[in-house]
């Protein structure tokens, strides 16, 4: 099979091309803005170009491809609404149009929870949960804009799309999560928010890459997985809190101790959201926003069973394996322990 893969140099985009590979028959090609020695050495060229440039999307398209995975967007919950819209939107927009003029007969679109997450605790919901009537961040909204033209773009006969949900992607080689963890533990800058009991879905990385690839094996014509979103997580939610103070252990940080009410969190996001909004600050994020104080007191976790009936979705890493995985890294265990960056 043909395959496209957008985004192949970040971390799930490059897990899910090692998953691909293990299948010889596949022929993959990253498109992407820029070089990903990894992913040369693993004999899968790249095609530079920006998704949110037709030229070159079309450009790329032409070579024939039977299937795309869209991995790459804007993730944060800061920055400018049209960076967003024009990368998570637009972007995708131009993937689907170009893929169904070239012929392309699967799209497997890498989403996001946060496309539903509102104010309230979601506790063990499934896909039938409605999009809030507002999203707290750009990030999240365009992520939703644009799974709705994912699933709406679906004929279940010649152009298959589908949705996956990963949540808070974590293990060797994660750049972001838990380095960001450790390090900001390190300076003494995390505080429990709400009670420190809500519990949150966590997804290991290659558990992530296989749901895509499983998503996409069963994504034929008339298919159960034809138009559809999928959450997808470990064998069970963890006390954010807990996990987060059991992630410090292991890299010789003291655990969080101090505490502040989600409301209050709340409230200190919302202000620090007006002053950087209007002192015009793109850089650095505020440290807190009104997204981040519910996402850290609040429970969102997520019913994945109808990943498990419609492509037979189970983690086969468990977050106790996984977490011996990650922390095997020695050399990246005491670059974080040390504060360096990667």
């Amino acid at each position: 099979m043909r395959i496209l893969i957008t985004g192949g140099g970040g971390f799930l985009g490059t897990a899910i091309i090692k998953e691909l590979l293990k299948n010889p028959s596949h022929k993959i090609t990253n498109f992407a803005r820029g070089v990903y020695p990894e992913i040369e050495n693993l004999g899968v060229s790249t095609v530079r170009g920006d998704i949110r440039n037709k030229v070159d999307v079309d450009k790329v398209m032409s070579y024939g491809f039977d299937a795309i995975f869209h991995v790459a967007a804007k993730a944060g919950v800061w920055g400018t609404y049209k960076e967003f819209l024009d990368i998570n939107y637009l972007g995708t927009k131009n993937l689907i149009e170009s893929a169904q003029t070239f012929g392309v007969q699967k799209f497997i679109y890498t989403s996001t929870p946060s496309v539903v997450f509102g104010k309230e605790d979601l506790m063990g919901v499934d896909e039938e949960t409605p999009y809030p009537k507002s999203h707290l961040c750009a990030y999240a909204e365009t992520k939703a804009m644009a799974e709705k033209l994912v699933l709406e773009s679906n004929n279940s006969k010649d152009f298959l799309t589908c949705a996956i949900r990963p949540h808070l992607i974590w293990g060797p080689g994660d750049p972001h999560l838990f380095p960001r963890v450790i390090q900001r533990g390190r300076l003494g800058k995390l505080k429990i928010v709400g009670d420190g009991e809500n519990l949150v879905d966590i997804v290991f990385v290659d558990n992530a890459a296989r749901a895509h690839i499983s998503a996409m094996e069963n994504l034929n014509p008339h298919s159960r997985v034809c138009g559809q979103a999928y959450f997808v997580g470990q064998e069970r939610p963890v006390k954010l809190w807990d996990f987060i103070n059991q992630v410090l252990a292991q890299a010789g940080v003291d655990p969080v101790m101090e505490s502040i009410s989600v409301k209050a969190a709340y409230r200190l996001g919302w202000g620090l959201e007006k002053m950087w909004s209007m002192a015009g600050i793109q850089k650095p994020e505020p440290p807190m926003t009104r997204f981040v104080a519910l996402n850290l007191g609040k429970s969102h976790y997520f019913s994945h069973e109808k990943a498990k009936r419609d492509f037979g979705y189970i983690p086969a890493i468990s977050i106790e394996d996984g977490l011996k995985k990650y922390f095997a890294q020695r050399e990246v265990i005491q670059k974080l322990i040390k504060g360096q960056s990667f």
